[in-house]
């Protein structure tokens, strides 16, 4: 590592000295980088090179004359249909398994850790008010936000504005679905007008955008009711932002993991009913697992990213975390669609039937990484024998092997260093809390050595990695899978399958443990179908931390 790291500091100053000082290219600079990417030319196919490297270069300059805002997409999109895939766009009338009867109970502040399938039969039949169940969560954040560092900012005002034009409504009759009323956080890399977006970065800590984020706006319209913006890693890497590190509220020695970080640890901490998190490579599995919620990551192109901060333009994704399955499928229901902004979104039915028989569904599972030494293995174990119990079949399945796909997370570091390429160019990078060689500084400088040539390669292999993992899922409605184990957490995100994660039991420091459930593209209604029945079989996710209950 030293000798790299001595030879990069060569290559800097070879630069500096040939191409600043003299304006020109000389034959060392070339000899020299070409080992950076692993290659050897001649002398004289070096020779040739000079001039077209010269005028690469001013390309360069005139690319970076260009003010780059990070809402401007590439022109070049990614969409992840296997070759004959056929997407289900036949939707039916979803008939939601909301409770006949809910008991308000005596002490209030217990609706703080009641599921929004729970608020929204007390809301809708008037037994609460949205603007009480608002201060409720609103007392809450400013109690424990500090101690969990899990709020950037407060939307009280708008909060309270939305609370009561929703009990007017109410009382007039007009109701508009199970969110209408709910109090919700979204991780702060959502745009909301009027308020700061962070990114969770100190670069940008004074940030205020002119747009509200179409998730925001879909949410607003089905009645819900913004109550804080959430904390996230710095621009959406961890759990430590600029203000600190957010905690998990089961065990707030150790932090809330990422990126999702204030999403996931204010939903267990009972400070909101569910929150909008983001993902690309685990930043809502991640951050669900450890504070024991409930996290959908959808498909590839099922959520408008319009508003939200580009990372990966080919790999983000935008979903609910929630304490129960159901909840999932009701803020969901309300996020996906199309939207003219995000030209990435792809038409597709959502069918979630909480009501089928989970002996009606195919289910596999990973064998061989269940069959692995890892932490929480005794917890995963006994979730598969709970399925077993349910009546389900598991069969074991095996997902693509003869593939380099960690070599392919160099698409994930290419398209942020490209996202916050201004960043990197400015120094300001340095601002960032996080300063050491596994952050994204020293990861944005490094992926500028990214060759071309191996981005459009590694996402060639993509094209490969997507028709393989479609043959070895489709035979299955679901397939279960240790949560951190092999590649198929980047294998899924890589190939845009959607994931649900729900717990199932702690650890031996106390902290909760997950399992996940994956899904063939666009069928989250599956792996939402299973996961709550795996749910109603146990009680996991109505288990709180003791010292935030009421």
């Amino acid at each position: 590592m030293k000798r790299f790291l001595g030879f990069f500091s060569f290559c800097v100053v070879q630069f500096f000295l040939l191409n600043v000082l003299s304006a020109q290219i000389s034959p060392a600079l070339p000899t020299s980088a070409q080992a950076l990417m692993g290659l050897h030319f001649e002398p004289a196919e070096i020779d040739s090179m000079l001039s077209g490297l010269e005028d690469q270069r001013k390309d360069y300059e005139a690319i970076r004359s260009v003010a780059l805002p990070n809402a401007i997409i590439p022109s070049v999109g990614f969409q992840p249909l296997p070759p004959g895939f056929i997407v289900p766009d036949k939707q039916i009338k979803i008939r939601w398994d909301l409770p006949k009867q809910v008991i308000v109970p005596e002490n209030r502040e217990a609706l703080a850790f009641y599921s929004v399938s729970e608020l929204s039969v007390l809301i809708k039949n008037k037994k609460i008010t949205s603007e009480e169940l608002t201060m409720i969560y609103i007392n809450r954040l400013k109690k424990y936000g500090d101690t969990l560092a899990c709020v950037i900012t407060l939307t009280e005002d708008r909060a309270l504005r939305m609370a009561r034009k929703a009990d007017r409504e109410i009382r007039a009759g007009k109701y508009r679905g199970p969110l209408h009323g709910i109090p919700y956080g979204v991780k702060d890399l959502l745009s909301v007008e009027g308020y700061p977006t962070t990114w969770g970065a100190k670069p940008y800590q004074d940030q205020v955008l002119s747009e509200t984020a179409t998730v925001v706006q879909r949410l607003d319209s089905a009645g819900a009711v913004l109550v804080a913006k959430l904390t996230m890693g710095a621009l959406a890497w961890g759990d430590v932002w600029f203000g600190g590190t957010t905690r998990n509220p089961w065990n707030v020695k150790e932090g809330s993991s990422g990126s999702s970080a204030g999403s996931a640890s204010a939903t267990a901490a009972g400070l909101v009913a569910f929150s909008i998190g983001t993902e690309t490579w685990g930043s809502i599995v991640s951050p669900s697992m450890r504070c024991g919620d409930t996290g959908l990551r959808p498909s590839y192109g099922r959520v408008s990213r319009s508003g939200a901060m580009a990372l990966s333009w080919s790999m983000d994704k935008i979903g609910p975390i929630c304490r129960t399955a159901n909840d999932c499928a009701l803020v969901f229901d309300v996020i996906r669609g199309l939207d003219e902004k995000d030209l990435s979104l792809i038409p597709a039915a959502f069918n979630y039937t909480p009501r089928l028989p989970v002996s009606a569904l195919k289910v596999g599972y990973l064998a061989s990484l269940f069959d692995a030494d890892y932490p929480g293995k005794a917890n995963d174990i006994k979730s598969l024998e709970i399925l077993r119990g349910m009546g389900i079949n598991l069969e074991p399945v095996t997902l693509p092997e003869n593939l380099p796909v960690n070599a392919l997370g160099i698409i994930l570091s290419a398209e942020a260093a490209a996202a916050f390429d201004e960043l990197t160019r400015s120094n300001r990078d340095s601002l960032l809390v996080r300063q050491i060689k596994n952050a994204w500084p020293n990861v944005f400088r490094t992926a500028r050595f990214i060759p071309a040539v191996e981005y459009i390669q590694a996402n060639r292999i993509r094209t490969i990695l997507i028709s393989q993992m479609n043959e070895c899922m489709q035979p299955f409605d679901v397939v279960v899978a240790p949560s951190f184990e092999g590649d198929q957490l980047l294998i899924t995100n890589l190939t845009g399958h959607p994931s649900v994660v729900v717990p199932n039991g702690f650890y031996a420091n106390g902290s909760p443990s997950g399992i996940t459930f994956l899904g063939n593209l666009f069928e989250e209604a599956k792996i939402l179908r299973l996961a709550k029945a795996f749910q109603d079989e146990t009680d996991f996710e109505e288990q709180h931390p003791a010292w935030l209950k009421p």
